[in-house]
């Protein structure tokens, strides 16, 4: 399946039905009066956020939505049908935002969550709503009313526990292979990775989703590379797992680059928990991998994973590292999560 984080699409929900103008006609009866009925409501547009989906590429190939219109009201008072909503389907940790692109209209992060994004146009009302002591016999009714048109943007923000994090060709892909069932296109040239890829691995009991984005460099936060498309991946994980290629020239540069683009993106994300590991280290001298890990951690001022993806050497410890900074963000979340419901189920009330 292709990989699609962003697409434009319009949506109209349908116009009301007109309301009737109508008069009861019986034998014997010879003024029955207006009995025209309503028009019903035009179908609206929804989005529905869903687990199964981790792309918006159908949005390639359909982005144009509209709901019908209601059905015209009818004599004896009988009202239009109302005409069937639309919902469309969402990965989870999709952004609605207007058509200027900015402006969030909705942010779709929970199973099940409901964005009523377009409402069908009310029913027009039937002549018999416009009888009076005046006018006995009303010649008139509504028209309906018409429904709401937009474009809208969909930017899709995946969500995960981990993000890996690195330059070009520091071993990510062939990490998140050897931890998950996951199986991105591995290769020996720098870029292999195009799109973000998403794998679950099992520490100690916990699911821990991890999302690997290609590979950022410099000027990555201003769009060189494609970069701040690639970012955005990462700004709902709770942590970072930043590998470097210890054959690389100089590890200290590295570190240092990739840490700058993240705050020049977005500082928040500078803030957030991270995990630095020297990757490839089966490929030196165990003398110069403790070199490299003495500059890094001078660096970084924090303790430096000496891993090896491909051999599959001190990948468990690295991720028995993560788990605790995971198992504390959720902690976090899950009373944040209990605080709001506490403070929902709280109603108001005065004394008699």
């Amino acid at each position: 399946m292709k990989f699609l984080d962003q697409a434009k699409i319009f949506i109209q929900s349908g116009d009301g039905g007109a309301g009737c103008v109508s008069f009861r006609r019986e034998k014997y009866i010879e003024f029955g009066g207006p009995n025209g009925g309503d028009g019903g409501r035009g179908g609206s547009i929804y989005f529905e956020a869903v687990a199964n989906l981790n792309t918006l590429i159908d949005f390639r190939y359909t982005q144009h939505f509209k709901a019908k219109k209601g059905q015209n009201g009818m004599g004896s008072e009988k009202n239009g049908c109302k005409a069937q909503d639309i919902v469309i389907k969402v990965p989870i940790g999709t952004e609605i935002l207007a058509e200027d692109g900015e402006t969030l209209l909705a942010d779709m992060v929970t199973p099940g969550q409901i964005f009523l994004a377009a409402k069908g146009g009310d029913g027009g009302r039937g002549n018999v709503h416009f009888k009076s002591a005046t006018n006995q016999a009303p010649r008139y009714a509504e028209p309906g009313w018409p429904g709401e048109e937009k474009w809208l943007w969909l930017k899709l923000k995946l969500i995960a526990d981990v993000g890996l994090i690195g330059m070009p060709n520091a071993g990510k892909s062939t990490f998140l292979t050897a931890v998950t069932k996951a199986r991105p296109k591995i290769a020996d040239y720098p870029f292999t990775t195009l799109h973000p890829n998403l794998g679950v691995a099992w520490v100690d009991g916990y699911e821990m989703i991890l999302a690997d984005i290609p590979g950022l460099i410099e000027g990555a936060h201003d769009g060189v590379g494609l970069g701040d498309r690639f970012l955005k991946h990462i700004e709902r994980c709770g942590a970072f797992l930043h590998l470097i290629d210890v054959t690389s020239e100089n590890v200290v540069k590295s570190y240092k680059a990739i840490r700058k683009e993240l705050e020049l993106y977005n500082k928040d994300l500078a803030q957030k928990e991270e995990i630095v590991a020297l990757n490839k280290c089966d490929a030196l001298p165990e003398d110069e991998v403790k070199k490299q890990i003495a500059k890094l951690e001078k660096a970084c001022g924090k303790k430096v994973f000496a891993i090896s993806a491909v051999a599959k050497k001190g990948l468990f410890e690295c991720l028995l590292e993560l788990n605790k900074y995971i198992k504390r963000e959720r902690k976090k979340l899950a009373d944040e999560n209990s605080e709001q419901e506490k403070s929902s189920d709280v109603t108001e009330w005065s004394p008699l």
